[in-house]
């Protein structure tokens, strides 16, 4: 009776096609979407990794708001970096997986890396002076 009970596939929907349903029913989890933690450990421990992502961006607005604008947009870009490395290194990493891991890692890394020299190069005196940024600023002004 084991054996015949699950042969016949009526517990799964069979599909006929390699098409896609024309009506979606659900929504896949993405890659690593995982819990960061055994499911033993409470809810806040089991996202640690969009926990400490959210805390550090948190911290940079908090010093943004006591007049530290650089170095609090700094730590925003990176505290999104970090989260583009846990999304690399971890298998789960909770809920923040919101894509595939590629696009995840790209977006993270990317807004990070723009926040970060953005930071560098706000006047006035920027720590970081980029020539051909200062041309292309002064074409698209004037």
């Amino acid at each position: 009776m084991g054996a015949d009970a699950h042969s016949d596939g009526a517990s799964e929907p069979q599909r006929s096609t390699r098409r896609f349903p024309q009506l979606t029913r659900d929504t896949a989890r993405p890659e690593g979407g995982g819990r960061a933690a055994h499911g033993g450990y409470p809810a806040p421990a089991r996202q640690w990794p969009l926990l400490t992502v959210m805390g550090g961006v948190a911290v940079g607005l908090l010093i943004v708001a006591f007049d530290a604008f650089r170095v609090g947009t700094i730590l925003i870009g990176l505290s999104l970096l970090a989260g583009a490395v846990l999304r690399w290194a971890l298998p789960s990493v909770g809920m923040l997986a919101v894509r595939s891991r590629f696009t995840d890692m790209a977006t993270y890394g990317l807004l990070g890396f723009a926040i970060v020299m953005l930071a560098l190069m706000a006047q006035p005196k920027p720590w970081v002076h980029i020539p051909f940024l200062d041309d292309l600023v002064h074409f698209t002004v004037r």
